[in-house]
């Protein structure tokens, strides 16, 4: 799924390791989202949400899946 985070990050001069630490995962798994390589669970995807505050939409759009 297409996301922004990599974009949102880069805004808050922040490493995947950062963001891993705000909403409690691996750098490796925040890399696996940013790269479309595993979509987020719901949860992970409201504790991105809340990082950035924003709402999921705005980070994610599932309308450009490669997999449809």
């Amino acid at each position: 799924m297409k996301n922004r985070l990599r974009v949102l990050r880069a805004e808050r001069r922040w490493s995947q390791a950062d963001l891993g630490e705000h909403v409690g995962v691996s750098r490796q798994a925040i890399n696996a989202v940013e790269t479309s390589k595993h979509d987020p669970s719901l949860s992970l995807a409201f504790k991105l949400a809340e990082a950035f505050d924003l709402r999921i939409d705005d980070i994610f759009d599932p309308r450009d899946d490669p997999e449809d």
